[in-house]
């Protein structure tokens, strides 16, 4: 069974988390994936952790965890990998790996990780980035519509 996360990056306003989970609703409509769930970096809940863990509760084998965030940053290269227990690197720009310092609080909820139990296997993916995709949308905006 496969499950798709998607983590949005979360708002002390509501607009961050609605807008990703109507993204959500309408990936669920097209009947893709076994479970489709929302995880929010910051601010709101639920937290990627949570969802996670709701996915593999209800039997997801494969997790896919994406971003719905136009440009990689610190949240998709450092944070996100933090919590999901995949971060290679570390802060200071070194070679270390597997680093866990948590010293870097921000206002997301990073004392928290992600337990991956044995046979469920999660991937990572990277965010939108300049998908051509994305330029209709920004065009159309332009053109108020």
């Amino acid at each position: 069974m496969e499950a798709l996360v998607l983590v949005g990056h979360g708002s002390r306003l509501p607009h961050s988390k609605n807008v990703v989970m109507e993204v959500a609703e309408k990936i669920k409509a097209r009947n893709i994936y076994d479970i489709v769930e929302v995880g929010m970096m910051e601010f709101n809940e639920p937290t990627i952790p949570q969802t996670i863990k709701k996915v593999i509760d209800a039997g997801a084998k494969k997790v896919i965890v994406t971003p719905v965030f136009l440009a990689p940053g610190n949240h998709t290269e450092r944070d996100i990998p933090k919590i999901l227990g995949i971060y290679e690197g570390d802060d200071e720009g070194g070679h270390h790996h597997h680093t866990h310092d948590h010293e870097h609080h921000h206002h997301h909820h990073d004392t928290e990780t992600v337990e991956i139990p044995e046979g469920v296997e999660l991937v990572y993916r990277k965010p939108m980035g300049a998908d051509d995709r994305i330029i209709d949308i920004v065009l159309d905006r332009a053109n108020g519509l």
